[in-house]
């Protein structure tokens, strides 16, 4: 029996109806280049088109045909924007990586606030450090910074610590503090708020407990006494989902590893007892052996490899 091949994909077939032109393509172009134009996007030149009496295209085929030429970018004199780098730092232990900043805590009064001040290890998530101020300043980041290392023993020792480019975080006295304790700093990019991701993510996990006065604190020493209670047991009790539920305190530590080892046992007990349900992998119990501050986008990770 013969068999034809699937002619289908060389088959000849007619242009959608809906089809730009190869004038009206020409045309669109043309449009764009025009001095009046030149710096705008298709969302600006379609609405003026119009108020001319002057359809050509949709706003979307205008993006179309400018793709197609290479010239959806950039167009015009001005200078193109330049896209800022991600703050790359990676963590493969505890204390090698901080990341810190300074959050709202109201209190009853209407306008008047707490402020927060954390310090949180991107390795292990254990925060190191916390205090609360009745203000936000550089003095109090700066003590706050040297009592961590001395608790941490970073005094001198390779360390990187990123903040945003608030006015606490970038003053001179900090500056200068982190000089003399031979810290490294880090700051995120302008107008990028997730360059800070860890500690702000700490902030919500701290808002968002059930036990977080809704409507605002009394005093600033009942601030303090209800976020000691609540570091305490962020960093002892909490099973930390990122580190494959094991506490901050265990990450930081090392104690991670006995625990994830006798969970992995466990498991491979309970697959030997029963094998026929565990039609997949057992759960591998592992957590990451290193910590990004911000991620580096796979692509990259590949042209690194």
């Amino acid at each position: 029996m013969f068999v034809r091949p699937d002619g289908r994909p060389e088959a000849a077939r007619p242009a959608p109806a809906h089809k730009l032109s190869d004038e009206e393509r020409q045309r669109i172009l043309q449009l764009c280049h025009e001095p009046r134009f030149a710096d705008l996007p298709p969302a600006q030149i379609v609405p003026r088109l119009a108020d001319e009496g002057e359809y050509v295209a949709s706003e979307s085929s205008f993006y179309r045909v400018l793709r197609s030429a290479d010239q959806q970018h950039h167009r015009g004199r001005s200078k193109a924007p330049v896209a800022s780098e991600p703050v790359l730092h990676v963590a493969h232990g505890p204390n090698q990586v901080w990341s810190w900043d300074v959050t709202y805590l109201p209190s009853r009064v209407r306008g008047l606030y707490f402020y927060l001040y954390a310090v949180l290890d991107i390795y292990s998530r254990k925060l190191v450090a916390w205090e609360v101020h009745e203000r936000e300043n550089g003095e109090e980041a700066a003590l706050l910074i040297e009592r961590a290392c001395w608790r941490e023993q970073r005094r001198n020792a390779p360390l990187v610590l990123h903040a945003d480019n608030g006015a606490a975080q970038t003053s001179h006295t900090l500056k200068s503090k982190l000089e003399v304790l031979g810290i490294g700093s880090s700051h995120s990019r302008p107008g990028v708020s997730d360059d800070n991701a860890h500690i702000e993510a700490w902030f919500r996990t701290c808002k968002y407990a059930p036990s977080y006065p809704a409507k605002g604190f009394e005093t600033i020493a009942q601030a303090r006494a209800w976020t000691l209670q609540f570091v305490t047991w962020y960093n002892g009790t909490h099973l930390h989902s990122a580190l494959a539920y094991v506490t901050p305190e265990q990450r930081h530590t090392g104690a991670a590893n006995a625990v994830l080892a006798r969970r992995r046992d466990v498991y491979a007990a309970a697959q030997q007892r029963h094998p026929l349900r565990w039609k997949r992998h057992v759960r591998p119990w592992l957590a990451p052996n290193e910590v990004w501050l911000n991620p580096p986008s796979k692509q990259d990770q590949r042209m690194a490899a």
